[in-house]
């Protein structure tokens, strides 16, 4: 059985502390039978949460694996549009109006 990662403890002591607190504060245990039910179903939460750790970090390492292998090959380069980019003449409602196209002629005679 491989030993734990820092991040692995990290996560289920991190689990156990607070899943406690907030189970004891709920429940306003008084007895040690339900003292005990708790802090057992926090150690479990805090097992669970450890273990199944790794495997979400697993999936995101096999995602990004996949993405880098359908990246296009240097020999067929990706073609790089920018969105802002004018194709043709747009006519709009302001570009009719004399106000509109006064003002971009005053900002081009200051430069």
């Amino acid at each position: 059985m491989p030993r734990p990662n820092p991040a692995q403890l990290l996560y289920g002591s991190a689990t156990v502390i607070c899943s406690t607190l907030a189970m004891l504060l709920l429940s306003q245990a008084r007895s040690v039978a339900w003292t005990a039910v708790i802090a057992v179903t926090a150690l479990a939460l805090g097992l669970l949460v450890a273990l199944t750790a790794p495997s979400a970090h697993a999936k995101l390492r096999r995602r990004a694996a996949v993405g880098r292998m359908t990246t296009p090959s240097p020999a067929q380069p990706a073609r790089h549009v920018r969105p802002d980019t004018v194709t043709g003449p747009h006519a709009t409602a302001a570009s009719a109006a004399p106000a509109a196209s006064a003002a971009p002629a005053a900002m081009g005679a200051r430069r």
